[in-house]
């Protein structure tokens, strides 16, 4: 893994993005793997460690840098989860959309990049995925149980390239009634695949995680593998 530094668009500042890349890859296509409430944490350092051994690029951007940096912290303890929260609600998510086209742009000018580029998220980092693939020209998009995605129903119809939806049947995040908005709102939207994961709760893919659960997490895993190697190679 290596650590690079991007600078915001708004002038603001620089912020980190955490790069891993694949091993004997003469080019690869690149994933920016987007943060849940627990900053650019532990397990989202396996989530790209997997991505490179699977041939990819992965880059992670660190979007609470305007909060505080280098958040690390996980979901094994109250204190951590109210500073997720607090820092989660503390994010200007327009400003992180900006921050993560700077890091979509960077990424497919990464050495040994093809120039294709995709981006995927978990929990909040799923919500701002679907916010990627309705305001960004990403080659593809990957939501792992987005939250609050019923207010973002108005921008549907700008998607325009393949998103992938992971949702946990018994997420404690996203009641069955705002899934079944989402799902109805993007029912006739070509671009998209959604997928519900029955008897797993929210976070079900997060490795370590207090609710993950194996075989869910495989095939959505497998699923998402999938798609990015037919978008990025």
């Amino acid at each position: 893994m290596n650590e690079i530094k991007l600078k915001a668009a708004d002038g603001s500042g620089e912020f980190s993005a955490f790069v891993w890349m694949p091993v004997g890859e003469d080019t690869a296509g690149a994933v920016v793997l987007i943060q849940e409430i627990f900053g650019v944490n532990d397990a989202l350092r396996e989530t790209g460690k997997l991505l490179a051994a699977q041939g990819f690029i992965a880059i992670a951007p660190d979007l609470f840098w305007r909060q505080e940096p280098g958040v690390n912290i996980s979901d094994k303890t109250e204190a951590e989860w109210k500073k997720a929260f607090a820092l989660m609600n503390g994010l200007d998510q327009d400003l992180a959309i900006e921050d993560l086209k700077v890091t979509l742009a960077a990424a497919r000018k990464l050495p040994g990049s093809n120039g294709i580029a995709a981006t995927m998220g978990f929990c909040l980092g799923g919500r701002l995925a679907v916010m990627m693939a309705t305001r960004s020209d990403a080659d593809a998009n990957i939501s792992y149980y987005g939250v609050m995605l019923d207010n973002l129903t108005g921008e549907f119809d700008n998607i325009a390239a393949p998103l992938m939806l992971h949702i946990a049947e018994q997420d404690e995040f996203v009641s069955p009634e705002v899934q079944n908005t989402v799902l109805e709102a993007l029912e006739d939207n070509e671009w998209v695949d959604a997928f519900i994961y029955p008897n797993v709760q929210h976070a079900f893919a997060r490795p370590g995680g207090v609710h993950y659960d194996a075989r869910a997490a495989t095939i959505a895993n497998g699923r998402t593998t999938e798609l990015l190697a037919e978008i990025l190679e």
